[in-house]
């Protein structure tokens, strides 16, 4: 097995990038084992609808990543304080078999006093409280199997960015989602930081202070810069890519009830109908027409309405609350 040094970069739509360099581009007979620690950012399950995983808002106004990855699964939550782990290897006959890929985390945090154990099909908890998550992926003959492991991550942003238009969370709704996740630290004997953990599992799984680079060359490094463009810094991957669904939004606004309903396909809005008890001069259907076709996102929206003045629609009504029934 090698080891890849991803030059210590936090940016999840280069460290996915990376991982998919390795699995299509690298070719190598030796498993490779990556870690990396991403910047604020949620992470898309590959067959996800990305407005329904997320608060747009809060994922906004915090600069939150969005970034959808090649394997299936849930949407997750990383942040500095989470540490990713991904084995890339030769053939496909390992697929779904998470113990395989879980069994030296899990050994090695255990051997710190954690008491970690594969529970169901591809989790790691301890004391009955989630810490890893684990997905997988296949392609041409090779397959990696990655996971996360919640070391220090700021659980009330996890709870928030992953809840779709949560208007209110309560503290107890904090408290009650770390009734069922939980982070590593608080688990271990002694203080240990992020690094450390990550380099207890680099001699644990290698079992060696010697461990085997492989080094990421100039031409891989283009390579990856290649992939992080043409998929992980698009709309078209981490919004686009999103299947078909219909929203209904209603409001009480002062112009008077407001009711949108929605059709967004690949992104889209393909359809839209806005009802109400509102009184406007112009026909409603101008402004529909005039949305149909745009972007789903709140940027795409507000700009496209930013010469246009809603009160012959409604009546005098600002583009803020509209925008907030349409999200």
């Amino acid at each position: 097995m090698l080891f890849v040094d991803n030059n210590e970069t936090t940016d999840p739509r280069i460290n996915l990038a990376i991982e998919e360099h390795l699995l299509r581009n690298v070719q190598v007979s030796e498993p490779l084992l990556l870690f990396y620690i991403n910047a604020p950012s949620v992470i898309i399950g590959r067959n996800q609808n990305t407005i329904e995983e997320i608060d747009p808002d809060f994922v906004r106004e915090n600069q939150i990543h969005v970034v959808r990855r090649l394997s299936g699964g849930g949407a997750v939550y990383h942040d500095l304080g989470n540490l990713n782990f991904s084995f890339i290897t030769q053939g496909k006959e390992d697929l779904h078999n998470f113990g395989k890929f879980t069994r030296p985390v899990v050994d090695v945090l255990q051997g710190l006093g954690v008491n970690a154990v594969l529970q169901g099909k591809s989790d790691i908890f301890v004391d009955g409280k989630k810490i890893s998550g684990n997905a997988q992926y296949a392609s041409h003959g090779r397959m990696f199997s990655h996971g996360t492991i919640l070391f220090n991550t700021n659980l009330e942003n996890m709870l928030r960015a992953i809840n779709p238009r949560q208007v209110k969370i309560e503290s107890k709704a904090v408290q009650s989602v770390r009734s069922f996740v939980t982070n590593v630290q608080e688990y271990l004997p002694k203080e240990m930081d992020i690094a450390a953990l990550r380099d207890a599992l680099l001699r644990g799984i290698f079992g060696s202070e010697s461990v085997p680079v492989y080094t990421l060359t100039d031409t891989d490094w283009e390579q990856i810069r290649e992939i992080a463009t043409q998929r992980y810094l698009t709309w078209a991957w981490n919004y686009g890519r999103s299947p078909a669904f219909n929203i209904q939004k209603s409001e009480k606004l002062p112009v008077g009830k407001l009711d949108a309903r929605i059709a967004v396909e690949k992104g889209r809005i393909q359809a839209i109908k806005i009802y109400g008890d509102f009184s406007g001069q112009h026909d409603v259907a101008a402004l529909e027409k005039q949305l149909t076709g745009l972007r789903y996102d709140r940027e795409t929206i507000e700009e496209a309405l930013a010469t246009t003045d809603l009160e012959p629609y409604f009546g005098p009504l600002d583009k803020d609350p509209f925008l907030n029934l349409l999200f």
